[in-house]
């Protein structure tokens, strides 16, 4: 399936204000990422700024919208809403506030990190490089005070910082100039929630770098080392920010206007790596075009498995049915010196169950 129209109308739907005639116009602008600078003359700020002067940067933005995308799909793909992106699905979602719409501002505003991060270290950009850290740099003193960093920093022998490590700040910085610039003067409980979220998925990337070292010394030796700063595998950030989802926290607004506070007294107030919502799921169990639920006939299902991707949780107690079906995998292969590998082709049964 094409993924590149969708992605573009999640960035889209990601960076634009909430109102009722985007969505009029939003509809139609599934082409060209673009687009979402070229629809929309009156930008002002940074955000005018990254649309008309770093048209590179705007690519990366678009790529890091596109890993947000698959590692949420990674994620939700044996849970009854599964990330889709399809259209009238996806705006419905992004127009709520629920667990869902938290989890993919985050991973989207995760991926954007993600991508121009390592745009900046292949020094696909020109408007940064690799963070060349130095012993004695304010970045490392900033650095070295979290919690992560004191943890991964290595212990034993000498080492000193060097080489080109991943440019995180730049990546941050960027990520939320261009996700959060149009909210940043709304105070309504779905922007509040919204920024957190943001900040939650990006903080998910650059509080969790670890450090990487050479070795240099005659011999093989490791005299000295020379360390750097990397990130950490999204799928590693995609997991943490799955647990965030699941243990997120329900928020309504505050007395003053300007911030929210847990619903019921008892709940643990959400800290900056903690997701959080302001309207409850619907259950996905069938169609629903005012929420977005796609429903889940049709979809497949573990018969044997009691998890959310068995067939009693994920088909809601409706049944399911069960089909042979017969593919070919590879079979009886053979290596032959040197060196190749041979192999039959063989039909296989097997046994698919879908959702009633």
């Amino acid at each position: 399936m094409e993924m590149r129209p969708v992605l573009v109308a999640i960035c889209l739907l990601l960076v634009t204000p909430i109102t009722g005639s985007f969505w009029t116009v939003g509809s139609q602008l599934v082409m060209d990422p673009m687009l979402v600078c070229k629809k929309t003359r009156r930008l002002k700020g940074k955000l005018a700024d990254i649309c008309r002067k770093e048209p590179s940067l705007l690519k990366e933005i678009a790529k890091g919208v596109q890993v947000g995308t698959r590692e949420c799909q990674y994620q939700f793909r044996n849970r009854r809403w599964n990330c889709t992106t399809v259209r009238r699905s996806l705006k419905k979602i992004l127009l709520r506030d629920t667990r869902e719409t938290g989890f993919v501002n985050a991973i989207t505003a995760a991926g954007v990190t993600y991508a121009v991060t390592r745009a900046c270290t292949m020094g696909d950009l020109v408007e940064c490089s690799c963070d060349k850290m130095t012993s004695k740099g304010n970045r490392l003193a900033k650095f070295a005070r979290t919690v992560e960093a004191k943890k991964s920093l290595p212990t034993e022998g000498d080492w000193e910082w060097g080489g080109c490590g991943d440019n995180v700040n730049f990546g941050f910085k960027k990520s939320r100039e261009f996700m959060d610039a149009p909210y940043r003067k709304r105070s309504d409980i779905k922007t509040l929630v919204k920024l957190h979220n943001n900040d939650a998925g990006r903080l998910a990337v650059r509080n969790f770098m670890r450090t990487e070292c050479k070795c240099h010394g005659l011999s093989g030796s490791c005299t000295v080392r020379t360390c750097w700063r990397k990130m950490p595998p999204f799928r590693e950030v995609g997991n943490r920010l799955k647990e965030s989802f699941d243990g997120a926290a329900k928020v309504i607004p505050s007395n003053d206007g300007h911030s929210f506070i847990t619903e019921g007294p008892t709940i643990k107030p959400p800290g900056r790596f903690d997701l959080i919502y302001s309207e409850d799921s619907p259950d996905f169990c069938k169609p629903n075009r005012k929420t977005g639920s796609l429903g889940t006939t049709g979809r497949q299902c573990n018969s044997t498995s009691p998890g959310v991707e068995g067939c009693e949780l994920l088909c809601c107690g409706r049944g399911y049915d069960t089909r042979i079906v017969k593919e070919k995998v590879n079979c009886q292969c053979r290596f032959r010196w040197c060196c190749e590998v041979t192999c039959n082709t063989c039909l296989v049964k097997k046994t698919v169950n879908t959702c009633r």
